[in-house]
């Protein structure tokens, strides 16, 4: 009785595997065709297109060993920057023992520290993926950002460096000025410049056309200037004016930014429930998670810098769930990154439950800034 139904699964199970074999061999044919070709071919030709083929295969295995793994990626990394020890909040004047008024020293900023860890973690501890040539060139043409493979690591980086940006903003037109009206700091002002510089940017390109300042090598020179920045804050000859309404200003900024992310996730999951097969939903997924990163590292320099007002304010606990809710957002590591129906019970839905975590943390700056504007 069981033959019949035995004999079908069999015939199915059967047909799927040549149906397989058939797509290797349409796939694999180009490849097989040229092999034979080559074997065949006279000796030059066959060094001539050896060398054009090595030359394919190390940028493409360099560029796939680059984008297997974020290096370095740590939760934790503020803790590098012992934000615990740092008694004196930024640009606060302390006299060393015994000295005088040209030996005494003044808090560093650990927003700009932050900065400066956050850029070297995304173009030195890791190759800046975006301006890279195989992810500029693709998929035989086909953007990789348009493909499920090779690109969250890219998105990941955006995210951060979207954040950094905005950062630079305010540094440069808040925070290392008095009360907005002095003069911008040069350091901070060269900063942001180059930090805007286009996240696309290889050693050439068609538009404009000509040779091009790289964007990894305008962001290290942006750490640069922010180094050189916090060393004059250090000698009490640089700005940073830490005021209960620059701080509220900067979270403001912050809660738009993420807000603004979260627009995105709720357009992405409402309109398109492909589930695993979304290839846009990684990306998305994967900024956010970069930039929720790098704002988690903000926050707690901000902590830092603004520790006196945090404290007079009594923000404490506000300010540590905030911290909390960040490090649960950044702690949703899926294997296959999902966009499927809230309610659905076979494909997940990441990108509403990361939507919900950067709400959580909209929502803890939104009262924090409440708090500061009474």
């Amino acid at each position: 009785m069981l033959d019949p139904i035995v004999r079908f699964f069999t015939s199915v199970f059967a047909w799927i595997g040549r149906g397989i074999g058939w797509l290797v061999a349409l796939l694999l044919w180009p490849f097989a065709a040229f092999g034979r070709w080559y074997r065949r071919t006279h000796v030059i030709l066959k060094v001539i297109f050896g060398f054009i083929i090595l030359c394919i295969l190390i940028p493409y295995g360099n560029f796939i060993w680059n984008v297997s793994w974020i290096r370095n990626f740590d939760i934790n990394y503020p803790d590098r920057l012992k934000l615990d020890e740092r008694l004196v909040a930024a640009g606060e004047q302390s006299a060393i023992e015994g000295g005088t008024d040209t030996t005494r020293t003044c808090g560093r900023s650990s927003i700009v520290d932050a900065q400066i860890e956050l850029i070297d973690f995304n173009v030195n501890q890791n190759a800046w993926i975006s301006a890279s040539l195989p992810y500029k060139l693709g998929l035989f043409g086909i953007a990789w950002d348009a493909t499920p493979w090779m690109d969250n690591k890219a998105s990941f980086q955006r995210g951060v460096h979207r954040a950094v940006t905005r950062t630079s903003v305010e540094l440069a037109d808040v925070l290392g000025r008095i009360r907005g009206t002095s003069a911008i700091d040069d350091d901070l002002q060269d900063a942001r410049g180059n930090v805007q510089i286009d996240e696309f940017n290889w050693y050439f390109g068609f538009n404009p056309f000509g040779f091009k300042q790289t964007s990894w090598g305008s962001y290290n020179q942006a750490m640069k200037s922010y180094q050189a920045y916090n060393g004059r804050l250090e000698d009490c000859s640089a700005t940073f004016d830490a005021r209960a309404d620059n701080l509220m200003q900067f979270i403001d900024r912050i809660a738009k930014d993420i807000g603004s992310m979260s627009a995105v996730i709720k357009d992405r999951a409402e309109r398109y429930n492909g589930g695993w097969f979304d290839t846009r939903a990684d990306n998305i997924f994967m900024e956010s998670k970069g930039m929720l990163y790098a704002y988690y590292g903000m926050i707690n320099a901000a902590r830092s810098d603004f520790r006196d007002i945090i404290e007079k304010r009594a923000l404490t606990d506000l300010w540590a769930n905030m911290e909390s809710q960040l490090v649960s957002a950044l702690n949703l590591e899926p294997i296959i990154i999902s966009n499927g129906v809230e309610d659905g019970s076979i494909m997940p839905t990441h990108l509403t439950t990361m939507g919900f975590y950067i709400l959580r943390v909209r929502s803890n700056l939104v009262e924090i800034r409440s708090v500061l504007d009474r």
